[in-house]
């Protein structure tokens, strides 16, 4: 049974989805309460754009803290899992630092590099920021600015 969950589950993230940007009753509870149901399902059954978009929406749109923790920890796995976008998120969490997550200058280029490694744009520019001004506990490096540099300008990732 946990098999056939894990397959059905990215069908369920996509249908999550589409409901959510469907215009149709676009204020509606219901609908809201369904989407959300439907994304933490999928979630929980490991599809990741189901990790990564359930956990922005608790993170930003979340009611009261224990919502946006439980956020940034399906965002965590997102981004452990592969997801660019994810990833970027959780460099800036790590950096910043948000409730239970302190201020890590390793994770957060950890995740940022993870992230620019997969061809997203602001974690490369922040990666180019980090080598040329000495951010983030690393040390100034001109190869490694260029490096990202040279990524930002080609677009070839």
């Amino acid at each position: 049974m946990r098999l056939f969950m894990t397959l059905f589950a990215p069908l369920l993230g996509w249908l999550a989805f589409q409901l959510f940007r469907f215009p149709l009753f676009k204020k509606s509870q219901i609908k809201h309460r369904l989407v959300m149901k439907l994304f933490r399902y999928a979630a929980d059954n490991g599809s990741v754009r189901a990790l990564s978009v359930y956990g922005h929406l608790l993170l930003f749109r979340g009611e009261g803290v224990t919502n946006r923790i439980q956020g940034v920890i399906y965002i965590e796995l997102a981004a452990d899992k592969g997801d660019s976008k994810a990833a970027y998120q959780m460099g800036k969490i790590f950096e910043e630092g948000y409730q239970n997550y302190p201020v890590n200058p390793d994770k957060a280029v950890k995740y940022y590099r993870k992230s620019a490694d997969s061809g997203h744009m602001l974690a490369i520019r922040r990666l180019v920021d980090v080598y040329n001004n000495g951010e983030l506990e690393q040390a100034k490096s001109g190869a490694d600015a260029a490096y990202w540099l040279n990524k930002l300008e080609e677009g070839h990732f």
